[in-house]
């Protein structure tokens, strides 16, 4: 994966449940819980990076492994997951998620 690609700009895939995204968020992720990801796969692009983040690290590794046996070529695991990226002073959105938050324009 590029570390950036201002044509084709990495989807963050957020896998954890909506609890969880109260507490905090990335804006502009894609918000699909793990547990809908069988579900909801047809709205993860194939054609962009793709960045899965969840609480710390475990869930979206597995969801990395998935989206690689279904296809998926550019995609990697947000190590440490959200709470990581919060330590190091990323940007969080938090409250209640707002309608249409969470999905991918078009």
């Amino acid at each position: 994966m590029r570390r950036h690609d201002p044509v084709r700009p990495a989807v963050i895939l957020d896998v954890r449940e909506l609890d969880e995204l109260t507490r905090s968020r990335i804006e502009g992720s894609l918000f699909i819980p793990m547990s809908l990801l069988g579900a909801r796969l047809f709205e993860v692009p194939k054609d962009r990076p793709v960045l899965v983040i969840c609480a710390s690290g475990s869930r979206s590794v597995n969801v990395v492994g998935h989206l690689l046996a279904s296809g998926w070529t550019d995609v990697a695991n947000v190590a440490g997951g959200i709470s990581t990226w919060e330590r190091m002073g990323l940007p969080v959105t938090r409250g209640p998620v707002q309608p249409g938050e969470g999905r991918l324009p078009g």
